[in-house]
């Protein structure tokens, strides 16, 4: 290897750990053309523990061999002198939740409520199984804190003042009524001293903890060996000063990670905050752990120098890149599919050319519907402009209450394993994952999707990565899952009157796949009563390109976006990521003209310390902006809704009532116009720029294209037996190397598209042009 001269702080690598797959994608200014940059991608398995501890480790230490020209042993403590930053995103918390894998932990909660949230909200997803298996908790103890707050009532409501308690700026009573606990001479009835709380709202201090007998309760558990707590207790949203005390002792104690939840997520509803607590308490030992030898594998200044340069940053799962003080377990379940969301909605929205749709606030947006096909399941999102965003889901029957971007999954992936059961083909849930994998990934694993594609010459083993075996240098093995789908043949066969092909049968497990991809796609548009049909869909992920053309027949999408990096766009996306930080504060509040000042008031201030934190983050001028918001709710009413402004009102300001209306509107149908409007919390989310622009859409691009027929003689790389439905194997499908083609270039289905990391299948019907970035595909 010749040695190359890099400059320091040059190399930008982003590295993003999937279940099968870990996809690496990096870039440095290119030392024989000033001005340009070089771009490197790395695809190696998530897990293979005969050759390497840490995929993510082991792909940056082939960036810099490919870089620097420099071999570098494996297990060599990695040299960082050359790395400008490395943003990373992990399933590690994911998977430990799905496996129930995560750290053992107690929870601290107030006295009568043990069994909080063992009972949960009583929410029956399958209310007619007679079989229900309710998912055990995720802490392994609960020790019962004596402490007890209550709420005495509003400090602002409009309509009754005799159900209200006031205070001046500095929390003390100006003015008290009957029926809430006072005698109606501004003196307190019963025990418990009266306060503020962050909220606004008056809480009575009923029982303060005993911390005496706290300490001797958090020993025994630091004698039985627990490390984590989470601490959840009531009122705490607005009331957290309980709950710190609390954890103060317990680090002191020795605890080495402590989830309080009016820190974590200062939010009103103790069982989805108390729920999340668990699971940052359950997921971040996990996720320290593995980040700690993550940086075992690089030298000191990485280790020392984090928020500086070289520096690390990790993708949250609202889309958002997060340094590590603020990254944790709960923040990350959704970090490997924020990136593809990113990726996909950067590279393929159009600001200018903005199609109509039906609803979505009255605006009209080009909607483009995101299909990750990745190894382990189908990832499904919406983009409108903006990154929709849910503040409440359930993952692996965990309720969790935090800001993740609105994704839909399924277990079908190309490692999906296929089975025949009862009658019926299934394509997941289960998957092969990486180890072992799918059968033709030599290490004795079942069928999976990737097999079918294989059998069917959608796959074709001379252009796939040469990463199998002991060796890491075997092809994948189609014989391997030819033998074991003629055996499943065999048994299919004997329970069906007409004779069924190999090739029916695997493309029968296709279908059901392609289906069931289907399904979330039509949860986020027809569901929600978006026509499907006007969608762009913009597939990405390792097997997306397999899929896609046959998933928007399905659905009746007449347009495919598919990016040149689309098999590693999760990767990609860390690179065009902007930076994200925010604070939140609980409210309680009605929404009218005398308490809009407050309000307002209250998002200045936490605007200028998200501002603040960013520029500390080196951010500054155009490359940083706030967004504004207030979670709104109808009184009366337990729904509610996280409000951005697009508009002014008549006095030029932010009108959050009518962002909210419409807001409403659009999610139930009506309106509750009797009803006041109370705000539950206010929230800023700062943003900070990591790059200043995508340059022109690729509908741009595509509108002035000069497009020229593909050679198909002269640039087809082969031809290959395919299997394509309806018109069945067509022998002479021609191969073509995405590498060979130009821009402008036009090709028909059938056919193959094939670069080192993806294979697009185009049917028949099917018309593609290449772009400077993207594979413009249209169908019939």
């Amino acid at each position: 290897m010749a040695v190359k001269s890099i400059p320091e702080k040059s190399i930008r690598i982003c590295a993003d750990r999937g279940g099968t797959f870990c996809d690496v994608h990096a870039s440095y200014p290119d030392p024989e053309r000033p001005g340009e940059k070089k771009e490197i991608v790395v695809k190696l398995l998530s897990q293979d523990p005969n050759n390497y501890q840490d995929a993510p480790t082991e792909g940056i230490r082939r960036v810099l061999e490919i870089a620097t020209g420099e071999k570098i042993p494996r297990g060599t403590v990695l040299e960082t002198d050359k790395i400008d930053y490395i943003r990373l995103s992990t399933t590690v918390a994911t998977n430990a939740l799905l496996e129930r894998k995560g750290h053992k932990h107690a929870l601290l909660i107030t006295r009568g409520f043990k069994d909080l949230l063992l009972i949960g909200n009583q929410s029956r997803p399958k209310i007619f199984d007679l079989n229900i298996r309710r998912p055990p908790p995720l802490y392994s103890t609960v020790v019962e804190i004596d402490e007890r707050v209550t709420l005495v009532g509003y400090t602002s409501d409009p309509k009754a003042e005799e159900h209200a308690i006031h205070f001046d700026e500095d929390g003390n009573v100006t003015k008290a009524y009957t029926g809430v606990g006072w005698d109606g001479q501004g003196q307190a009835e019963g025990p418990g001293e009266i306060v503020k709380g962050i909220s606004g709202e008056a809480v009575r201090i009923m029982r303060k903890p005993d911390l005496e007998a706290a300490k001797q309760d958090l020993q025994k558990l630091y004698d039985d060996g627990y490390r984590s707590l989470a601490i959840v207790l009531c009122h705490s949203y607005t009331f957290p000063e309980h709950e710190l005390q609390l954890g103060k002792l317990a680090r002191s104690i020795g605890f080495t990670h402590v989830s309080e939840s009016s820190q974590l997520l200062p939010m009103i509803k103790m069982v989805p905050r108390g729920v999340s607590s668990t699971a940052d308490a359950y997921l971040t030992p996990i996720l320290r752990q593995y980040l700690d030898g993550f940086f075992s594998g690089f030298d000191e200044k990485l280790k020392d120098g984090r928020l500086r340069s070289p520096r690390v940053e990790f993708m949250g799962s609202d889309g958002g890149l997060l340094d590590l003080n603020n990254f944790s377990g709960l923040k990350s379940i959704l970090s490997g599919p924020a990136g593809g969301v990113v990726g996909y909605a950067l590279t393929s929205w159009d600001e200018e050319k903005k199609h109509p749709i039906i609803g979505l606030n009255g605006l009209k947006f080009e909607i483009h519907n995101s299909l990750d096909v990745g190894g382990t399941s189908t990832d499904v999102s919406r983009f409108d402009g903006r990154y929709e965003v849910v503040y409440e889901t359930t993952t692996a029957g965990v309720t969790i209450q935090s800001p993740q971007l609105d994704i839909n999954t399924v277990a079908a992936g190309g490692g999906s394993c296929l089975t025949f059961r009862n009658g019926l083909f299934l394509a997941g849930p289960h998957s092969a994952g990486a180890e072992p994998g799918p059968a033709c990934y030599r290490k004795g694993g079942p069928l999976a999707v990737t097999d079918a594609n294989l059998v069917l010459g959608r796959l074709v083993p001379d252009y796939f990565p040469k990463i199998f075996g002991k060796s890491e240098k075997e092809p994948l093995d189609i014989e391997a899952s030819k033998s074991a789908f003629e055996l499943l043949a065999k048994e299919i066969n004997e329970n069906q009157e007409k004779h069924l092909e190999l090739d029916e049968i695997i493309y029968g497990f296709i279908k059901v796949a392609n289906e069931t991809m289907c399904r979330p796609i039509r949860a986020l548009t027809e569901a929600r009563g978006y026509a499907t049909s006007k969608h762009i869909l913009a597939s990405f992920g390792g097997a997306g390109g397999q899929h896609a053309c046959e998933i928007a027949e399905l659905l009746g999408i007449k347009n495919i976006l598919i990016h040149r990096y689309s098999s590693i766009l999760s990767a990609y996306g860390l690179a065009l990521a902007d930076r994200a930080f925010e604070l939140q504060e609980p409210s309680s509040t009605f929404y009218t003209p005398q308490n809009r000042p407050q309000l307002v008031s209250r998002l200045d201030k936490l605007d200028g310390e998200v501002r603040a934190e960013l520029k500390r983050q080196g951010f500054e001028g155009e490359h940083m902006h706030a967004e504004r918001m207030l979670n709104m709710r109808f009184e009366g009413t337990d729904t509610a809704l996280m409000v951005l402004p697009t508009e002014k009102d008549g006095d030029g300001k932010e009108d959050f009532e009518a962002a909210f209306k419409r807001a409403y509107k659009s999610e139930f149908g009506f309106l509750l116009e009797t009803k006041g409007i109370i705000v539950d919390d206010v929230k800023v989310r700062g943003i900070g720029k990591t790059f200043d622009t995508m340059g022109k859409s690729v509908f741009a691009e595509v509108a002035r294209l000069q497009r020229k027929p593909v050679d198909r003689k002269a640039k087809a790389d082969m031809t290959y037996s395919v299997y394509f439905n309806e018109v069945g194997r067509v022998n002479d499908t021609p191969v073509f190397k995405l590498d060979d083609l130009e821009v402008g270039e036009e090709l028909e289905g059938p056919a193959m598209i094939i670069d080192d990391t993806q294979t697009i299948v185009l049917i028949p019907g099917a018309k593609a042009v290449l772009t400077s970035k993207h594979l413009f595909i249209t169908l019939e």
